[in-house]
């Protein structure tokens, strides 16, 4: 899959672009049942709120075939590689839920300012490339987005490591409320099977879910292979060290691999 000129130009300007509909029902019926069971595993990739809810799912792509596959799948790949204008391998691989009524937020903050300070990585030519495996609505925590926001660089951050269970490196009060005045505020929605890719400088946070209505996106985080992280100091399944480029599969392979799955479920 290729970006238009028209969609290059919003994300140069913008920071970011949405692609509605890029995987079928179907498609996105077997990860969202993929993802329901990963979340019932006891295993130390899966993070989980105070409340016990899950809160992501780390590196799904090196235990689930199905997250396997999306991992390499051409809808993902290619619009990176042709940014980028390199090859891409797989910085981070995680699936974040918003539980209903218990999802909590994510802090105002920017990925490459993580990924610069924790993980060595040079420059920010990494970015995330999200599938909406729920419908997102404005109103059950979902992503929201700074404009422009990405043309300022790494911004100053402190380490947050005790507002929720997932430790971030976070933006201040201050430095948010000019970033929106200068920017504004997008909100993306949509149904699932909508990707939502956005510059890893973007500024963007979310609130928590208080709704009946949970939100699932799995985010492959997606690196140049000349950017590989130098000075890595979090646990291999968070930030990998596996720098092999990636070689897209076939475009309907998981559309086969979703048949395959309802076969063996009857």
């Amino acid at each position: 899959m290729k970006l238009t000129d028209d969609q290059i130009t919003q994300f140069e300007e913008e920071g970011w672009i949405f692609l509605p509909e890029a995987f079928s029902s179907e498609e996105i019926a077997v990860l969202k049942a993929e993802a329901e069971r990963i979340y019932d595993e006891d295993r130390p990739e899966v993070w989980r709120e105070t409340s016990g809810a899950p809160r992501t799912a780390f590196a799904a792509h090196t235990y689930n075939e199905a997250f396997g596959i999306l991992g390499r799948h051409p809808r993902l790949i290619e619009p990176l590689e042709q940014v980028f204008g390199e090859k891409v391998y797989m910085h981070q691989y995680k699936i974040n839920a918003k539980a209903s009524f218990t999802g909590d937020v994510w802090q105002w903050h920017q990925d490459y300012g993580t990924w610069a300070r924790d993980d060595g990585m040079p420059e920010p030519r990494a970015m995330n490339i999200s599938v909406f495996l729920d419908e997102v609505f404005t109103f059950n925590g979902p992503l929201m987005l700074i404009p422009r926001s990405h043309r300022h660089g790494v911004l100053q951050a402190g380490h947050d490591i005790s507002t929720t269970s997932y430790p971030l490196w976070t933006l201040d009060n201050d430095t948010v409320t000019r970033l929106v005045d200068e920017g504004g505020l997008v909100v993306p929605t949509g149904k699932p099977g909508g990707v939502l890719m956005f510059h890893g400088n973007l500024v963007h946070g979310s609130a928590g879910n208080i709704t009946p209505f949970p939100r699932k996106i799995v985010y492959l985080t997606l690196n140049a292979v000349s950017n590989y992280i130098r000075t890595p100091t979090r646990k291999e399944w968070i930030a990998h060290q596996d720098f092999t480029p990636i070689e897209a599969c076939e475009d309907d392979a998981l559309t086969k691999f979703a048949s395959t799955y309802k076969h063996a479920a009857e």
